[in-house]
């Protein structure tokens, strides 16, 4: 007699499984092949734990087939169903031109925005935005913090914060939080120590989106951690966000100043307020003798703002502990002592002035 499909399809449909049907009805044979006397087949389980208990079943089905007229080899295989692919979530891509908008806009919740800005690198500006950030919300404010320094995002490392934020759309952004403030940063997006090759709309575009797109939530403040200088990001930020003003960071020395003051006259132009000077590096005290130095100057942010009429809203000293800190990843004003003292009275000057 020849073997046929139908022939073991028939064969099968005897074996009863234990929760009911058989191995035909319930779609469970898969790949019947006959070449003469060799017959081969694969019993498919719905899954991989059915197919543990499944064993006793293919070595029935394996003898009943032998037992045909004409059937010299039995191959039987067993396997099963993975666990269904979970869709892949939509990717989010970061950069691209900016999209065009009618005038400066605001994320949706966010009461105020204010730049922290400064005309060279290497002055603490970044130091200040996640120190003074921590400080407004150990306040009580809801604060959010955007490291907008795209080339040089250092807001993860300052505040701790690591991993990718979700993106349930491939539009909608989700902020990570550390220290009590909502977080957003390019430096999430990309691999630690990659540089960022961009041209200036993509950096336009990247900020757009780091406004716009993330779900930032309520808040009473967000914090943007510019760039150093005066080049696209700060162009875009003063002209496309409704600031409620911006903060200049300076050590005192002379040189600092020079740029200190071209930060400044761009704001000026782009008619964003300055809310106030912060002095950073404006002395170092000895932790052997006691003796304050002077390294960088002394006073010469607080003349400036005497200057321009703009305040002066602290002085803040070469510290070891706010260094250690932020390389930490604990911003020194989430603890106690003077340094943390000196941000808690800097933010609560922007309470009080209503600026924060």
């Amino acid at each position: 007699m020849k073997i046929t499909q139908g022939h073991v399809k028939s064969v099968l449909s005897t074996l009863s499984l234990p929760d009911g049907g058989d191995l035909v009805s319930r779609d469970m044979v898969r790949a019947i092949a006959i070449d003469g006397g060799a017959v081969r087949f694969v019993i498919e389980a719905p899954s991989p734990e059915m197919a543990q208990q499944m064993e006793p079943l293919r070595r029935a089905a394996e003898a009943a087939i032998r037992n045909m007229e004409g059937v010299e080899t039995v191959s039987v295989a067993l396997t099963a169903h993975g666990p269904a692919e979970k869709p892949a979530a939509p990717s989010l891509k970061i950069g691209g031109h900016p999209k065009p908008q009618e005038g400066p806009t605001r994320p949706s919740g966010v009461d105020r925005i204010i730049a922290v800005a400064s005309g060279k690198g290497g002055v603490g500006k970044s130091t200040v935005s996640s120190n003074l950030a921590v400080a407004l919300a150990r306040a009580g404010r809801k604060v959010g913090l955007l490291d907008a320094d795209i080339y040089g995002p250092s807001q993860p490392r300052m505040m701790g914060a690591s991993g990718k934020p979700a993106s349930p759309d491939g539009k909608t952004i989700i902020p990570l939080h550390a220290h009590g403030v909502t977080l957003m940063s390019i430096g999430f997006m990309i691999e630690e120590g990659k540089a960022i090759v961009w041209r200036g709309p993509m950096l336009m575009g990247a900020l757009q989106q780091m406004l716009g797109q993330v779900e930032w939530g309520k808040l009473d403040v967000l914090i943007v951690d510019l760039p150093p200088g005066t080049g696209d990001v700060q162009l875009t930020l003063c002209t496309k966000t409704q600031l409620t003003g911006a903060i200049v960071v300076s050590t005192p020395q002379d040189v600092a100043l020079l740029d200190a003051r071209k930060a400044l006259d761009m704001f000026a132009t782009l008619k964003t307020p300055v809310l106030g000077l912060i002095e950073n590096m404006s002395g170092f005290v000895c932790p052997d003798c006691g003796a304050e130095h002077q390294i960088f100057g002394h006073g010469g942010v607080a003349a400036e703002a005497n200057k321009l009429g703009v305040p002066l809203l602290g002085t803040l000293p070469i510290d070891l502990e706010t260094r250690l800190a932020g390389d930490g990843g604990t911003p020194v004003a989430a603890a106690t002592g003077p340094a943390a003292e000196a941000y808690a009275r800097m933010a609560n000057g922007l309470i009080e002035g209503g600026m924060a």
